[in-house]
């Protein structure tokens, strides 16, 4: 009842502050629960896809440190939202969503980046897909990146692309991920053509994007030589069994 109070809330605010938005290829979208997937652009996109898929229910991540407002935890735990500790994602963040796919009232919107600040992708829907036996439905979002942006009216569109049906036999391995990452990303830049040739997506917060690139750049440094080191470990131990 309060999700449906929310999104009629949220329509109404949304069509008084940039009008009515454009939700194309709604035809896509399974009969059943699925998880919509999209590169996130704006802190605002989540409110578009839910209404977009209307009028489907929707479940989506959030990052924990919303939930220590006791207003904004209220709206979050009454939308359907839970918490997720994106440095340190738990098992949590894979048993709950599977959990609502397969009760088959919600479905899900995920992120693969995780974050507005980055484009890489991640392997988490992938998995849940899985788990749970949804599709995963590749989505886009052009439109004003900031609030003051909506104020100028310039139109919103969503759109929606062909299912990807993750096979139980399907190998979540490295090789896998990456086969099914550029499968989204194909789906995400034939869509964003679609809407418009010429889009290029540019993070309005530069300083943010700039930090995040640099603290992903430290962790893959750190991640090397880190197997680096493992390596190196792994053949000392070889040779030194072999001189026995």
């Amino acid at each position: 009842m309060f999700y449906s109070f929310i999104r009629v809330v949220a329509r109404v605010i949304l069509w008084i502050v940039n009008g009515r938005a454009r939700f194309l290829h709604k035809d896509r979208l399974p009969a059943g629960t699925y998880i919509l997937v999209g590169p996130h652009r704006t802190w605002f996109d989540p409110i578009y896809y839910a209404l977009a898929g209307a009028p489907r229910k929707f479940s989506f991540m959030a990052k924990k440190e919303l939930f220590d407002n006791w207003f904004i935890r209220f709206v979050l735990n009454h939308a359907n939202a839970y918490p997720v500790d994106r440095d340190n994602p738990g098992p949590s963040a894979i048993k709950t969503p599977v959990k609502l796919l397969k009760q088959g009232e919600l479905s899900t919107i995920i992120f693969p980046s995780g974050t507005r600040h980055s484009s890489e992708l991640k392997g988490g829907a992938v998995v849940i897909a899985k788990l749970a036996g949804v599709p995963l439905v590749p989505t886009v979002y052009q439109g004003p990146l900031t609030f003051r942006g909506l104020l100028s009216r310039k139109r919103v569109t969503v759109s929606f692309g062909d299912p990807i049906m993750i096979d139980q036999k399907f190998k979540t391995d490295a090789a896998g991920q990456q086969q099914i990452d550029q499968q989204l990303q194909a789906a995400f830049d034939a869509l964003d053509k679609e809407i418009d040739p010429n889009f290029h997506y540019v993070d309005p917060n530069q300083k943010m994007y700039d930090a995040y690139q640099t603290k992903q750049a430290t962790e893959k440094e750190t991640a090397a030589k880190d197997a680096d080191n493992l390596e190196q470990l792994q053949d000392k131990a070889t040779d030194d069994q072999s001189h026995r």
